[in-house]
């Protein structure tokens, strides 16, 4: 019999990537939401600067999980709308706006960071900052 593993994303995980992202938000002064899914898209770890809107709560969630459900960067789908794609907008749980990136480990996505709060280009440089402590 053979055992399978695979890599995963941990709570401690999931807190340093918080971390890192809320560092970068506050070297800008910017007050964003920060969610962390782990690679089926469920909530592992999420957190809410006290004076950020509220719609960005279920944005950035939905930024995680688009990054994970279509295994790359939610950039890539800004980009593809933007550029005339306009079939990307009828795809469930696409969010076409910057901001969310796949969690990656050993070559494998265990997860998805997700930002909301400010412009879409700094919530992508957020979870960019975050997104390089998994290394």
């Amino acid at each position: 019999m053979t055992t399978l593993s695979k890599p995963i994303l941990t709570l401690q995980d999931a807190q340093r990537v918080a971390a890192a992202a809320q560092a970068e938000a506050l070297r800008n002064e910017w007050r964003v939401v920060i969610a962390v899914v782990d690679d089926g898209g469920h909530l592992l770890y999420f957190q809410r600067s006290h004076d950020t809107q509220f719609g960005s709560v279920e944005i950035a969630l939905q930024k995680a999980r688009a990054a994970v459900a279509f295994k790359r960067p939610t950039k890539a789908t800004e980009e593809a709308v933007a550029g005339g794609r306009l079939n990307h907008l009828v795809l469930p749980g696409v969010l076409p706006a910057e901001g969310g990136v796949p969690l990656i480990r050993d070559n494998q996505i265990i997860g998805g960071l997700g930002i909301s709060g400010v412009r879409s280009a700094q919530d992508g440089q957020i979870a960019a900052a975050g997104s390089t402590v998994l290394g």
